[in-house]
């Protein structure tokens, strides 16, 4: 047991205790009543010392589990030294190494070239400096942005995210975004691309863009893939009407596809690039936006923030590129990503009449029900059962699968088992509640 954690673990406390001392907008915990104490990889313990498997991995935040050994030793190693922690954006050596590990580990092989911009550690502010930059560079103010799409709730962000639930938060009128289809929206013969680009002509009313924001893998909108085919024609249809293109890859950026950017696998480089998340290695928050050197015009201070200059997420950012120079890192990937398929197709396949299907790639996958009411219910089972899961889409009718990448098969299996177990039961439930109904109405 580490130094201070015995006390942590037997200063006990309750769910009851935090709704006196904190605000009602939180939210995962509502569905994870219990109060966590300790994880390592993709274990986590309550306060009880339960054990469970944690596939929703911080949102994606925590790619490579809690606690990364090798992550946590830099991290250890660095506070040891009295090394600057906070440094707002004064040039400190563990930015540059940051800088040069990102530039020969991630760009260079790649063919790519940007130049690194640190924002507010969070998501929602990298999203915020992108629009603001597309809307400098060209002068315009309107953005493109898609059904489904899901950004963050500061309200440039909000503006161009879709969910009605999040939006009813905003309190003013949320403006300059305009709403297109994402690829299948509309059923699968609309042809969404051509719609936007008839959109664009002269006589629809649209205003000519600054930017087209979208997420390659919509994540919190219901897991949406696009295809490769599709994300080609939306940066050509961007490139060819001088729209700069911004990809939103901070959930499903950093391997969380199977490679290490979610757009790598339709042969794009977006104009701008959004990561957050899994880029701070082990939880740690920090935000970049990645902007094509032609438009970096910002001038000093225009986007600013009080903790762009974390140092320790830099230190934790630049150990987790190691395992990106493992050669086999994205053959991993795969091969989790392929254990997950064959499981949820199996589920899909067993629960046909509750189930509309697997979808997801790499290690994003889930598993899309009928009824809301359902996904509730096997959502609660998985955790009773010890499985830490969420739903996402617009009407939460999807169970959401994000563990660790770097996740051990026998824990992966553990919680892909507790995951059928916990479907198996929600569904016998709904079925018997279900044949108790017909009875009723047949007495009648």
């Amino acid at each position: 047991m580490l130094v201070g954690e015995e006390s942590l673990i037997s200063d006990r406390g309750s769910s009851a205790e935090f709704d006196g001392l904190e605000s009602a907008v939180r939210s995962y915990c509502r569905s994870f009543d219990g109060i966590f104490a300790r994880a390592r990889g993709a274990i986590v313990y309550d306060q009880d010392d339960r054990r469970y498997v944690d596939f929703l991995a911080g949102a994606g935040a925590l790619s490579y589990g809690h606690n990364d050994p090798h992550i946590k030793d830099a991290v250890i190693d660095y506070l040891q030294t009295d090394g600057i922690l906070h440094s707002l954006d004064l040039h400190t050596t563990t930015k540059l190494a940051f800088l040069r590990k990102f530039r020969d580990v991630i760009l260079a092989p790649r063919g790519m070239d940007y130049r690194v911009q640190f924002c507010g550690p969070t998501g929602a502010d990298a999203v915020e400096a992108a629009l603001k930059l597309a809307r400098k560079v060209t002068g315009r103010s309107t953005v493109i942005a898609f059904t489904n799409a899901y950004h963050g709730v500061t309200l440039g962000a909000l503006a161009a995210s879709a969910s009605a639930y999040h939006r009813g938060a905003a309190g003013t009128p949320l403006q300059f975004v305009v709403r297109m289809p994402y690829e299948g929206y509309l059923g699968q013969d609309m042809d969404t691309i051509a719609l936007i680009q008839d959109m664009l002509a002269t006589g629809s009313g649209v205003e000519q863009p600054a930017a087209i924001i979208v997420e390659t893998v919509q994540a919190e909108g219901g897991i949406n893939v696009a295809s490769h085919e599709w994300l080609k024609r939306l940066a050509d249809l961007a490139s060819r009407n001088g729209i700069l293109l911004i990809v939103d890859d901070i959930q499903v950026g950093c391997g969380r596809t199977g490679r290490f950017f979610s757009f790598e696998r339709a042969g794009i480089q977006p104009d701008i690039v959004c990561l957050s998340k899994a880029i701070g290695g082990i939880g740690l928050p920090m935000a970049i936006n990645l902007v094509k050197p032609e438009y970096d015009v910002w001038s000093p201070g225009e986007h600013c923030g009080t903790f762009r200059g974390n140092n320790l997420a830099f230190v934790a950012a630049t150990a987790a590129l190691d395992y990106w120079q493992r050669p086999d890192m994205e053959q991993e990937i795969t091969r989790r990503a392929q254990t997950i398929r064959r499981c949820l197709d199996q589920l899909a396949d067993h629960h046909q009449q509750d189930c509309k299907g697997v979808r997801g790639i790499g290690m994003i996958q889930g598993i899309a029900w009928r009824d809301a009411e359902l996904t509730s219910r096997i959502l609660r089972a998985a955790v009773t059962r010890g499985l830490l899961v969420e739903s996402c889409g617009a009407y939460k009718t999807v169970i959401k699968l994000l563990p660790p990448l770097t996740i051990c098969e026998e824990e992966l299996a553990e919680g892909l088992a507790i995951l059928s177990d916990a479907i198996g039961s929600a569904v016998a439930s709904v079925a018997t509640e279900r044949g108790a109904k017909a009875d009723d109405r047949q007495l009648k």
